[in-house]
């Protein structure tokens, strides 16, 4: 039995269908983020499971039971705003016990529990601070501490680290992951940031348009994308149209010669190639027959990586990644002609009509 289950969710806002008959099982434990791009319906989907909103159609259950018509204080279910609703005049004690004051808990279990809450979200010695005495970072702890007071089974937390700078998201996601692992707690996480929802997520689904184009861990989304839509979300891609020749082999506009692609495309006709950075390889221009022509326009410093946009024979531009010390012994530059081509078994095919 699962978890949290919610099958056939509609949602309308006049005649705008902002979620469209999405059905979605979570086991228990389990972090699954809903990623998207505003707009896609991840934040409407996550405010219906919590009760905040109703679906116009589509049922909702934990463990089995249906859920859909209780209230959200009902429901058992913690959730993480994403501007974090701390109370100001109220100390980070005070917040973190606000739900166990209302269900009118004695002040001895508050105080334990509250205790308990800020070790393993590393407040001690700040409980008799205000919000406002508080860094961003301290202040998302405060909040998933409160949503964590009551002992939910299931959380649910609404982009809680837009706000933060990189090197705190990087931080705060880890310990996110560690005390949801740590708790047991099933976690349903928004966020519009792809290498949040990679990071952090058991499985990832990716949302555009009020659906789920795809539901895989990060390894499946990443490496095995459904269409040229999750191809393109996720990470970067080579997009290159072309001319599939039968199962297995595709031949690239203008260049008139087949490469082996990945994909269940069988009906010879238009489609799309899509090719990730770093599975673009390239050297000094030796015309090898296997390959192809172009020159090095630019190059862009990134750390561990250098991206190189390659400028194909036939005007077309391709993005190749290599390690910044590979690309030190190279000897190569911008401006510089070299062959480029794709490592095997990594060029994928999409129905063109899949295109962005």
């Amino acid at each position: 039995m699962y978890k949290l289950s919610f099958d056939g969710i509609t949602k309308k806002f006049g005649g705008a269908v902002a979620v469209n008959n999405v059905s979605l099982n979570i086991r228990r434990g389990e972090f699954v983020s809903l990623l998207g791009a505003s707009g896609c319906g991840k934040t409407t989907l996550l405010r219906i499971i919590a009760g905040f909103a109703r679906a116009d159609s589509g049922t909702i259950s934990i463990d089995g039971q249906r859920i859909d018509h209780l209230p959200p204080g009902k429901r058992g279910i913690g959730f993480v705003f994403q501007s974090y609703a701390l109370f100001p005049t109220q100390t980070v004690a005070e917040n973190i016990g606000f739900a166990l004051d209302l269900r009118r808990d004695s002040r001895a279990d508050i105080a334990k529990r509250v205790t308990e809450l800020c070790e393993i979200v590393q407040l001690q010695g700040k409980e008799d601070r205000y919000p406002h005495e508080l860094s961003g970072g301290q202040q998302q702890r405060v909040a998933l501490a409160r949503a964590l007071a009551p002992k939910p089974e299931i959380m649910l937390m609404d982009e809680p680290l837009s706000a933060l700078d990189a090197k705190i998201r990087a931080r705060l996601r880890a310990e996110i992951r560690s005390v949801t692992d740590l708790l047991g707690i099933t976690t349903v996480y928004v966020t519009h940031d792809q290498e949040e929802a990679l990071a952090m997520s058991d499985r990832v689904a990716v949302m555009d348009g009020g659906v789920i184009r795809q539901v895989g861990t990060p390894m499946e989304i990443y490496h095995g994308p459904a269409d040229n839509f999750v191809a393109g979300f996720i990470g970067d891609s080579n997009v290159l149209a072309a001319m599939l020749a039968g199962k297995g082999k595709a031949v690239l506009q203008g260049c008139g010669r087949a490469i082996d692609v990945v994909g269940n495309l069988e009906q010879a006709g238009a489609c799309i190639v899509s090719v990730r950075p770093e599975h673009i390889e390239f050297r000094p221009a030796d015309g090898a027959s296997d390959s192809f022509n172009g020159t090095i326009r630019d190059v862009s410093f990134k750390g561990q990586l250098i991206r190189a946009r390659i400028v194909t024979a036939q005007g077309n531009t391709v993005i190749a990644d290599v390690w910044s010390t590979d690309w030190q012994n190279s000897g190569l530059a911008a401006g510089d002609s070299v062959t480029w081509s794709i490592a095997p078994g990594k060029a994928l095919v999409f129905a063109s009509e899949s295109a962005l």
